[in-house]
């Protein structure tokens, strides 16, 4: 049994292609869950027409890293998925079958990621180079140097290891999705890149900030947190 979790904040305009996809075309044992923070467009309205469940906070989080704690916390299954909502896969059964057998296969694997790819429909030559490179740091660092690494919009955990740790660290606007990898690999067993787990997405932060202000943001975010534990970001804007 897998549980999906989806953070959710004024996400209309994406939320309903995930949540569609997999309602309509996953077969496996699952429960969507989408954890809302308070939208104030029709973000839930849509999500209660798919998902399992649907969570509705009583008062805003403070953290993505929060918000994914909490739509986890409401699950049972052995296995946690975690993906943003603008993201798309194309054979959900394939996909999940796939990354099923590696960790029942792999015992001493604590979680995996994918490879990140904008929608064909909506990338730019720009997108590609920048993935290319984003995937093969992801490769690099969880399958030869086992430091662990991987971005929100897809990863992939086992239940046990995720409550060792205490889930994602509340207390970071960023680089939580590369916090919890590190944390996994150091503490509970191995992380992997799967290329083969192909996860597209809108790109849509790379369009509001544009690629120059957007490296220079997540580099700097890298460094800080690298060095200090602590990403220079003091808020993450949410990105329409």
């Amino acid at each position: 049994m897998i549980d999906i979790v989806i953070p959710s904040y004024n996400e209309e305009k994406y939320i309903g292609g995930i949540l569609s996809i997999l309602k309509n075309k996953l077969t496996l044992p699952h429960t969507v869950i989408v954890s809302d923070d308070k939208s104030t467009d029709g973000t839930v309205n849509i999500a209660k027409q798919y998902a399992d469940l649907v969570l509705e906070p009583l008062s805003k989080h403070n953290t993505i890293g929060a918000n994914r704690n909490s739509g986890a916390a409401q699950g049972s299954g052995d296995i946690i998925v975690f993906f943003d909502a603008d993201v798309v896969i194309k054979d959900p059964d394939e996909f999940f079958n796939h990354a099923l057998k590696r960790f029942e296969k792999e015992k001493n694997l604590a979680a995996l990621t994918g490879q990140l790819r904008v929608v064909k429909d909506l990338e730019t030559i720009s997108d590609r180079v920048i993935y290319f490179i984003f995937n093969f740091v992801h490769l690099i660092k969880n399958n030869i140097f086992h430091t662990g690494e991987a971005s929100g919009k897809f990863q992939m955990m086992r239940r046990k290891d995720f409550e060792k740790i205490g889930g994602y660290n509340e207390s970071l606007v960023s680089r939580e999705d590369a916090d919890i990898f590190q944390r996994l690999a150091k503490e509970c067993g191995r992380t992997a890149y799967d290329g083969s787990l192909i996860v597209g997405h809108s790109g849509r932060r790379s369009r509001a900030y544009g690629w120059p202000k957007l490296l220079y943001i997540w580099m700097r975010d890298a460094f800080t947190f690298a060095w200090f534990k602590k990403p220079t970001s003091k808020e993450w804007q949410a990105v329409r």
